[in-house]
Order: C-alpha cells, then sequence, then structure tokens
C-alpha cells in the first residue's frame, strides 16, 4: 500500500511542477510537460514488479503507438483558443478527438500487423 501511496506522490508533485513552471514560463512548462516521465516513471515502477525484457519491449513499443494518436490534441486546442473557443470546450474537443484516434488506432493496428 505504501508504494502506491510513494507513486501517486511522486506524480503529483511532478504534475505540480509543471504547472508551476508553467506558470512563470509556458515554453519551459511546455518543455517539462512533454518529457516522456509519466512513461518512465511506469516503465520503472512495471520492471520493479515484473522485470520480463520482453515484457518491457513490448510495454514501451505499445506506448510510442499510443502516444501518436495524442498528438493533434496540442495543436487543436492552441487553433480553437486562437479562434475564441473557451478553454474547457477546447480542452474536451482536443480530448475527444484523442479517444476517437485512440479508437481508429486500436482498429488499425493489427491490420497493419501491430500488436498492441
Amino acid at each position: 500500500m505504501w508504494q502506491l501511496a510513494a507513486k501517486a506522490l511522486l506524480s503529483g508533485v511532478l504534475i505540480a511542477a509543471i504547472a508551476e513552471i508553467g506558470k512563470r514560463l509556458p515554453a519551459l512548462g511546455a518543455l517539462v510537460a512533454s518529457l516522456p516521465l509519466v512513461s518512465v516513471l511506469g516503465m520503472g515502477f512495471l520492471w520493479n514488479a515484473r522485470p520480463d525484457a520482453e515484457n518491457m519491449a513490448i510495454h514501451a513499443e505499445a506506448t510510442f503507438w499510443y502516444v501518436l494518436p495524442s498528438l493533434p490534441m496540442f495543436l487543436v486546442i492552441p487553433a480553437l483558443l486562437r479562434h475564441g473557443v473557451p478553454f474547457w470546450i477546447s480542452l474536451i474537443a482536443g480530448c475527444l478527438l484523442t479517444v476517437l484516434l485512440y479508437l481508429a488506432m486500436m482498429q488499425l493496428a493489427p491490420r497493419i500487423g501491430l500488436k498492441l
């Protein structure tokens, strides 16, 4: 149980740090947010729980393919904001687009030989 609490605390600290950096230096906050810290921490936690090289390779490769459908969100949100769409609507639209693209990736992946 303490391990779960430590993981949650570390994740919360990272999110809070990104928010604080972003308030002062938005571009630096974006850089820190773009780092795959969650993926790296997750892989470290997974490796500690199950040190299996093939399992980790599958996990890392699947993460790559799942990141791709999330990227358009980071272009849609600023475009909507710059066209006067309120923040929360822009954020929800970006998230919905990401969900649709994830679903499309899950349908397309087996057809092109990807195992996700």
